[in-house]
């Protein structure tokens, strides 16, 4: 009795062995794991694995074959009319979950197929990327607003001494005495200030706003 017993377990254990091996070939019937797309006439090959990376997308229902019905080439390949431009940088996204992009690669042709192929994550990337580049470009550079005073000697000191914030003092100009009270020539002077304007992400331009403390 005991011998038998310890054969049996051996062989339990053998069996055990067996299953944990991984290149156990697919049960028959299931799909290749590789898929060919021909894309507005470039072939691109990857697996199915891939294509399925993003569930709700129009490439992991197409290669389940579900309720999409598309024409394939002469190679077996699903035909997709879109441009095969923008499907690398699609195709790698799904491969490692990173955009990658050519730097004179357009990202509103990109966002145009991954709205077609619908691949959420991917929206959100590249309208988080076009937004920050609309706010680094509108912030940058600051326009330059001059203004041009006229005013009297005498009142030169004071209207410098009171110029609000963020003006500069820019330039002086002498224009000679317009106009003599009594015998006492008032010598002109046009004074040139200039600020900065920062634009806003809207297009509207800010002053920076300073606020009375109360």
């Amino acid at each position: 009795g005991v011998r038998m017993r310890m054969e049996g377990r051996e062989e339990m254990q053998g069996t055990v062995g067996l299953r944990c091996t991984w290149d156990i070939p697919p049960p028959a019937g299931t799909q290749a794991k590789w898929v060919r797309l021909n894309v507005g006439g470039t072939v691109f090959l990857t697996t199915r694995q891939t294509l399925c990376r993003e569930q709700k997308s129009f490439l992991c229902r197409l290669c389940q074959g579900e309720e999409l019905q598309s024409d394939r080439d002469e190679t077996g390949a699903y035909l997709i009319d879109r441009d095969p431009t923008y499907f690398g940088p699609i195709l790698n996204f799904l491969r490692h979950g990173k955009l990658v992009l050519d730097k004179d690669m357009a990202e509103e042709g990109i966002l145009e197929e991954a709205e077609f192929y619908n691949i959420g994550p991917l929206i959100r990337i590249i309208k988080d990327r076009m937004e920050e580049k609309d706010y680094t470009v509108t912030q940058v550079p600051p326009k330059h607003v001059y203004r041009v005073l006229q005013c009297q000697e005498e009142e030169l000191t004071q209207m410098v001494s009171t110029m609000s914030d963020g003006w500069r003092f820019e330039q002086l100009v002498n224009i000679g005495s317009s106009y003599n009270y009594g015998n006492e020539d008032q010598t002109e002077f046009l004074c040139v200030v200039s600020k900065e304007l920062y634009n806003s992400p809207n297009g509207l331009s800010s002053e920076p706003s300073h606020k009375a403390k109360v």
